[in-house]
C-alpha cells in the first residue's frame, strides 16, 4: 500500500478526527447539529475530506429507509459516521450526498490547540482522553437519525 496523502481544510474552524487529528471538514459546512448517531449526537455536513467509504447498505433510520455507507478516517481508519447515498422518502432527499460525523469521533481543531496550550502552561490534572467538540448552539430540529439500541429487558426480582 502506498503513502496516504491527507488534505488540509483552510478555514478558521476545522473539525478533525479525535483519533489522529486528520482534517475532516470546515465548521461552516455543518448543515444541522440535530442528528443522532451510534454514539450519541451527530452533525450533518455538506462536505468532508480525508474519509473513505465502506460498502453501501439499506439502513432503517428514525426518518425512514436510506441507502448509506459508513465512512472511515483515512489517517487512522476510525469509523466516523456515514454518507447518505440514497433516501427513499421525498422529504429526506436533501440528505443524499451528505455526511454524518458523530460528535464523539471529532474535535474542533482550535479547541485542541487551546487545550494543549493550557496543559503546557500548568500541569495536567491526570491526563486523559480528549473531549469531543462541544458547541453552545444546538439546533432545535427534531431530526434524529440512527435508532438507538433497544433497551435491555428488566431483570426478574430475586425470590427471598
Amino acid at each position: 500500500m502506498g503513502k496516504i496523502f491527507l488534505e488540509y481544510v483552510e478555514a478558521p474552524d476545522v473539525q478533525v478526527c479525535a483519533g489522529c487529528r486528520a482534517h475532516l471538514a470546515s465548521h461552516e459546512t455543518i448543515i444541522s447539529k440535530a442528528f443522532q448517531g451510534r454514539h450519541g449526537r451527530a452533525y450533518l455536513f455538506s462536505d468532508v475530506v480525508n474519509v473513505n467509504s465502506g460498502p453501501t447498505e439499506n439502513r432503517l433510520l428514525l426518518t425512514g429507509l436510506h441507502v448509506v455507507a459508513d465512512i472511515y478516517c483515512n489517517g487512522c481508519e476510525t469509523r466516523l459516521g456515514w454518507k447518505y447515498v440514497e433516501a427513499y422518502e421525498e422529504s429526506q432527499k436533501y440528505k443524499e450526498g451528505k455526511f454524518i460525523l458523530e460528535k464523539a469521533m471529532i474535535v474542533k481543531e482550535d479547541d485542541e490547540v487551546k487545550r494543549r496550550d493550557d496543559e503546557g502552561a500548568r500541569p495536567a490534572a491526570g491526563g486523559g482522553d480528549d473531549e469531543p467538540a462541544d458547541e453552545a448552539e444546538d439546533d432545535d430540529e427534531d431530526d434524529d437519525e440512527e435508532e438507538p439500541p433497544p433497551p435491555r429487558p428488566a431483570m426478574p426480582a430475586r425470590a427471598r
